[in-house]
């Protein structure tokens, strides 16, 4: 088996890790942007209340999140928006698109519990399924779960036995890591695929997106296992494949020259990209900050300050993490 059909097969197989709801933070493998931090939704919001002032979206655009696996980051933007712009939430539409009909429960009754009837939560199972006229579509931490090859000196790897044996040959992957001068690592599959469904969903878009990696390709792997905190190389020899299929997140560093290669070739924009500490500051997490630290007790102060350094400090996620926007018009 191909090592992509193995990971497809590891993370949204019939009993894989993305099928069932996994808890993200302190009590799950591996922490995000989104367990950190209410405040990070909070900057999302500050920025779709500024595209819409500027014109680009509509007062009845979709507010769409893409893998949202609980769906805390489309509920803090939700959140942000009523206290920042309380109006909005009478026109704008919120959606999340989401394959497992499992997690879709999860997602409904969460909204259920935090918003009432007051938000209508619309689900779809695939990007082409949506019908709106313009958008504003979030992911976060959604490539690097796109399911890779894995690349070594001409030949890609396959699953045998529990083990990785590059021995398949693949024209199309040699051209790849000739093109980004790489003898090995992973090459992802299907972010060419994602870009045309964006494209054809909806006519006029902004697509953020925030991830690990580099705009350039890392010329070793990164490919690894998060299990309860703790990173394993793929290739550490105390791994036992068979044994933890299914039951660990598995994650590789993002090439976002890959990733913007794919939407340009379908026309669409990419209009920045930058380190998650940059972005954040941009769309105004700061201000966020000064207005809680005037209303709220300094308890309440501090206890949000820490969080948002983990997000903005370089040696943390600031530097680390990074944003990368599309835009169709």
């Amino acid at each position: 088996m191909l090592f992509s059909e193995y990971m497809h097969e590891w993370l949204y197989g019939e009993n894989g890790y993305y099928g069932s709801y996994h808890p993200i933070g302190k009590k799950g493998d591996f922490y995000t942007a989104v367990s950190t931090s209410k405040f990070f939704g909070g900057s999302i919001a500050q920025h779709i209340i500024k595209r819409i002032d500027e014109g680009f979206l509509a007062h009845d655009s979709l507010i769409c999140e893409i893998g949202a696996h609980h769906g805390y980051l489309l509920a803090d933007i939700i959140e942000f928006l009523y206290t920042l712009r309380p109006q909005l939430l009478q026109t704008l539409r919120f959606g999340i698109v989401e394959r497992f009909d499992a997690l879709q429960s999860q997602q409904k009754n969460y909204f259920e519990e935090s918003f009432g009837n007051v938000i209508k939560l619309e689900h779809y199972h695939a990007l082409s399924e949506i019908n709106a006229s313009c958008a504003f579509f979030i992911a976060n931490e959604i490539f690097d779960a796109f399911e890779c090859e894995l690349f070594y000196k001409g030949k890609i790897g396959r699953v045998q036995e529990g083990k990785i044996i590059f021995d398949i040959d693949s024209p199309e992957c040699c051209e790849h890591a000739l093109k980004y001068k790489k003898d090995r690592g992973e090459i992802a599959v299907g972010y060419e695929s994602f870009a045309a469904s964006m494209s054809k969903s909806v006519p006029k878009f902004e697509f953020m997106s925030f991830d690990y990696g580099e705009l350039d390709a890392r010329s070793d792997f990164s490919i690894r296992v998060y299990q309860e905190h703790k990173v394993y190389p793929l290739f550490d020899e105390a791994i036992e494949l068979e044994k933890i299929f299914a039951t660990a997140d598995i994650t590789y560093d993002v090439n976002f020259a890959h990733v913007k290669e794919a939407f340009e070739s379908q026309g669409i924009k990419c209009v920045q990209y930058a380190t998650q500490l940059v972005a954040l500051i941009e769309m105004g997490i700061l201000d966020l900050l000064a207005t809680l630290k005037e209303k709220a007790s300094d308890e309440i102060y501090i206890q949000e300050l820490e969080k948002v350094k983990v997000l903005i400090t370089p040696s943390l996620m600031g530097e680390r993490f990074k944003m990368i926007r599309f835009v169709q018009e």
